[in-house]
C-alpha cells in the first residue's frame, strides 16, 4: 500500500515513531491533532509537503471526515493516562476512535490501524481499560478488516514510565514499589511502530486483535530494580501499601500532569502481559530486549 496514510495522534511519542517510517516508505502523512503546528519539524528527511498537519479535534465528525477523505490508510494512536476532565477517557479513546473508524469506512479507506492496549477489557475496574476496549469494539463495528494492536508498557528514549521513575530515584532516599507482584512485558517504540507498518501493509491481517510484548517478562519490583541498575542508583526499594498509595494518588491528582491516579493503580493490579494472539510471532518479528535500549537513555547517575 502507498499513498496517503492519515495518522491520528502523530505528535506523541509512538506517533513520531510512526510518523517516521511512514515518511521512509515514501507516504505522504497527514498528522491529525489538536495543534497542527504539532506536527511540524516531527520527522527527518521528509519531502517537502510529505507530513501534512491538521487541525482536528475527535468530537468534531466533519473535520475527521477531512482528515481521511482520500487517504489509502488510517492510523488511530489517540491515548490519555489521565483524564483532564470526566469523560476524557470515552470521548477519546472510545467515541473519539468509534468515530474515526466509521469516517474512514465511509471514506472507502483500504486499511486502519487501531493502538490499544494489553489489558483493554470491558470488565475491568479501570475506567481507562473500559474505554480502550470500547474503542477497539467501536473500530471493528464501523471497519471490521481493522488491526487492533495491543502493546504491554512501551520504552523508548521520551517514554513516560522509565524516565520517570529514573527521575524518581535520582530525587527520593528510596525507589517506590506499587503492587509490586504486578508483571509487565515492556516493548520497545521501534519494534510498536513497525507492527503499525505490517498491520497497514498486510491485508491478511485485517480483523486481528495482536498483542505486543518484549521478550522480557519482569513484575514492578524488578522493573524498579532494573531502573536502579540502569541509573547506577543505590535505593533502597520500599513496598507502598495500598492505602497509602491509593491516598498519594488522590493527592497526586491534584497537581499538574497527574503524575499517579487511583485509576492507574487498579491497572497496576492486573498482569500486564501477552495472554492472546502474540503479535510479533504473526508478523515474524523478534523485540529488543530492555537491556539493548534502555542504559542507552537513562544514563548513569553523576
Amino acid at each position: 500500500m502507498s499513498g496517503i496514510v492519515t495518522l491520528f495522534g502523530g505528535a506523541g511519542f509512538i506517533g513520531r515513531h510512526v510518523l517516521q517510517k511512514l515518511v521512509q516508505r515514501g507516504h505522504v502523512v497527514r498528522v491529525a491533532s489538536r495543534n497542527p503546528a504539532a506536527g511540524r519539524g516531527l520527522c527527518l528527511g521528509a519531502e517537502p509537503g510529505q507530513v501534512v498537519p491538521m487541525r482536528v479535534d475527535l468530537r468534531d465528525a466533519a473535520a475527521i471526515r477531512q482528515a481521511v477523505t482520500g487517504a489509502s490508510g488510517v492510523v488511530n494512536l489517540v491515548g490519555i493516562l489521565a483524564e483532564g476532565r470526566a469523560g476524557d477517557f470515552d470521548a477519546l479513546q472510545h467515541q473519539g476512535a468509534g468515530a474515526i473508524a466509521k469516517a474512514a469506512a465511509e471514506a472507502g479507506v483500504k486499511a486502519m490501524v487501531q493502538l490499544s492496549a494489553i489489558g483493554a477489557d470491558a470488565g475491568s475496574p479501570s475506567l481507562y481499560a473500559r474505554s480502550k476496549a470500547a474503542g477497539e469494539a467501536a473500530v471493528l463495528a464501523a471497519f471490521p478488516r481493522a488491526v487492533v494492536l495491543r502493546p504491554s508498557i512501551v520504552f523508548g528514549a521520551e517514554d513516560a514510565f522509565f524516565n520517570r521513575f529514573a527521575a524518581i530515584a535520582r530525587l527520593s532516599p528510596i525507589m517506590p514499589v506499587f503492587y509490586g507482584d504486578t508483571r509487565f512485558q515492556p516493548v520497545w517504540v521501534e519494534d510498536v511502530a513497525e507492527a503499525v507498518l505490517h498491520g497497514l501493509e498486510q491485508p491478511a491481517l485485517g480483523g486481528r486483535i495482536l498483542e505486543l510484548g518484549g521478550p522480557d517478562i519482569r513484575t514492578f519490583r524488578q522493573l524498579m530494580g532494573d531502573v536502579l541498575r540502569y541509573t547506577g542508583l543505590r535505593r533502597p526499594v520500599l513496598e507502598i501499601p495500598p492505602r497509602v498509595a491509593a491516598w498519594q494518588a488522590t493527592i497526586m491528582e491534584c497537581l499538574p500532569g497527574k503524575p499517579l491516579t487511583r485509576d492507574q493503580l487498579l491497572l497496576l493490579q492486573r498482569d500486564n502481559v501477552v495472554t492472546g494472539e502474540d503479535g510479533f510471532s504473526i508478523l515474524n518479528m523478534i523485540p529488543r530486549p530492555m537491556d539493548a535500549i534502555v542504559p542507552g537513555y537513562l544514563h548513569p547517575a553523576k
